[in-house]
């Protein structure tokens, strides 16, 4: 940031469509209002959310749009009422919302202090950008399931970044997890602590307990699930329509400060996995959305920020 102009860079969209749409402009820098604090923004995540942005699914048109919603920094600012964050200290954070006109692919960027979580000690700036979005997803599908220790679960996309650390949650809870992807993912999505696997376009050997829908395959995914049991998408209100009592969730992420801590803690513990597919300066934001629509992609694609 510049005393002088107390301005910083920061990815926006002004018109909907593709990656070319995507420009790094000076804008002037935040304050923290009461319960927020500011973050030096070191690393931000990529995600799928963000080239939605940029296409227009969640509107606002004719607005400047900010995007990013995962951020790995330290804090530089804290506004009133915040006694539990210091100024230097080293936090990842979910900045949530699609339409807002400043995201986390900036230099600086403004988040309720109940949002933060420390950073992991076991990860650099990168891999701990690729947590909060991500982690927060998958960990709010791994307990929408319900199931008891020993129950069946089917993950579907358990290579990608969600499907991964879904995996890692849903083993770790104690359920009996059947991984599908591409076959050249196998051995990785068995590291990860998946029990059997399906090739993409097979079926699990019989009905599943649950399905845990990283892969939004929808009805395809539904009929892997036995009658009674449990179906969970990442497609808020785009789900599936219930049937033979099947109980149809699907979850959408919020800010949550104490529940990202919880998933920082297994990082540092080395129980959960973060992969980073590649890094981009901020400058370059328009190539990381191009990236982002590449088949194939294995890690989240991260902005760094000097």
């Amino acid at each position: 940031m510049s005393e002088r102009t107390n301005t910083m860079r920061a990815a926006v969209v002004d018109a909907f469509g593709g990656p070319e749409r995507v420009r790094v402009e000076r804008v002037p820098v935040p304050r923290p209002g009461d319960g927020q604090v500011r973050v030096r923004v070191r690393a931000a995540g990529v995600n799928p959310v963000d080239g939605a942005v940029r296409v227009g699914v969640f509107g606002g048109a004719g607005q400047r749009l900010g995007l990013g919603w995962d951020v790995a920094g330290e804090i530089d600012e804290v506004g009133p009422g915040v006694a539990d964050w210091t100024v230097g200290r080293r936090v990842v954070g979910l900045h949530y919302g699609p339409v807002k006109p400043l995201g986390t692919h900036a230099e600086y960027v403004v988040l309720d202090a109940s949002a933060l979580a420390p950073a992991p000690a076991a990860a650099d700036d990168a891999a701990a950008a690729a947590l909060p979005l991500s982690g927060l997803t998958a960990a709010r599908a791994v307990d929408l399931l319900g199931l008891a220790p020993g129950a069946s679960v089917l993950v579907t996309g358990a290579a990608g970044v969600v499907g991964g650390l879904a995996v890692q949650l849903a083993a770790r809870a104690g359920l009996v997890v059947t991984a599908l992807a591409g076959a050249q993912d196998e051995e990785f999505v068995r590291s990860l602590g998946a029990s059997a696997f399906v090739e993409r376009g097979g079926a699990p050997a019989g009905p599943v307990d649950g399905v845990l829908d990283a892969a939004v395959l929808g009805e395809a995914a539904l009929a892997f699930v036995r009658d009674g049991g449990v179906y969970v998408g990442l497609r808020p209100h785009g789900g599936p329509a219930a049937e033979r009592g099947i109980r149809v969730e699907e979850q959408e992420v919020a800010p949550d400060g104490e529940h990202l801590g919880r998933l920082v803690a297994l990082v540092d513990a080395g129980e959960l996995t973060l992969r980073v597919a590649d890094t981009f300066d901020l400058s370059d934001a328009a190539k990381a959305h191009a990236a982002l629509a590449t088949p194939g992609t294995r890690g989240r694609l991260v902005l760094t920020v000097g």
